[in-house]
């Protein structure tokens, strides 16, 4: 049976203790003074192509799909670390969107990022990059991706204050989009209003109550309404015809 002998500390050699104090006190330095790891917009890699692609796709798109937008979405909120939108590669950011749309091309969630979530940041150039990237995507499917475009339209008079950018997303809606409710169809009607084209919108009102196609009587008494006010607008400025 062996018998363990622990030796008291003062028995330690005043070197080892130097030595191990030292060793204690420069791992703490250099633990205050390096710096924190910082994760940079720059570090934002392309998004699968090729064969990497196809294989996800091939694979099952959904799930892919699912896991290239995560990928996106926590890049820019890293432990410890938070990237604020602005300092991203908005064009970099458009391609992880694209290619989780062509993963998936009936989700709707990178077209939600777009547009309720990269395109909220302060910085018009951005903003611009994140709309025009749905207004592309929305020609391809209109009936299920108006409500981004729609938004687009929203951000676009509100917050970029460009009116014709805004009326340009509305006209697609009212073309393409048959199925969106009336008040996304309309929406470009009342924008030539606050373009100042009361006349136009005076026409496209009036020929769209005529058309028969407006059925809901309380929405019939607004857009009559509606029609009165252009009409009294138009006298008051004399820009209708005698």
């Amino acid at each position: 049976m062996s018998v363990r002998v622990e030796r008291n500390f003062r028995f330690v050699p005043p070197a080892a203790i130097a030595l191990l104090v030292a060793a204690a006190v420069m791992q703490f330095v250099l633990s205050a003074t390096s710096p924190r790891p910082v994760a940079r917009a720059a570090d934002l890699g392309p998004p699968p192509t090729g064969a990497a692609f196809a294989w996800m796709k091939g694979f099952d798109p959904l799930p892919a799909a699912h896991l290239t937008t995560l990928h996106l979405q926590a890049f820019d909120n890293q432990p410890g670390i938070s990237i604020p939108f602005r300092d991203l590669d908005y064009v970099r950011v458009r391609e992880w969107l694209l290619t989780a749309l062509r993963l998936d091309p009936a989700t709707q969630y990178p077209l939600l990022m777009a547009s309720q979530l990269y395109a909220q940041v302060p910085d018009p150039a951005r903003q611009r990059i994140m709309l025009e990237f749905v207004f592309e995507q929305f020609a391809l499917d209109p009936e299920r991706r108006w409500p981004w475009l729609a938004h687009g339209a929203i951000m676009a008079k509100h917050r970029l204050q460009d009116l014709p950018l805004a009326l340009r997303f509305a006209q697609e809606i009212a073309q393409k989009a048959k199925g969106a409710p009336a008040w996304a169809r309309q929406m470009h009607i009342f924008l030539l209003e606050d373009l100042g084209e009361y006349e136009t919108a005076r026409i496209l009102l009036g020929g769209l109550l005529a058309s028969g196609t407006v059925t809901d009587s309380h929405e019939r008494v607004l857009l009559i309404e509606r029609l009165e006010h252009l009409k009294s607008v138009e006298n008051s400025t004399g820009r209708t015809k005698p």
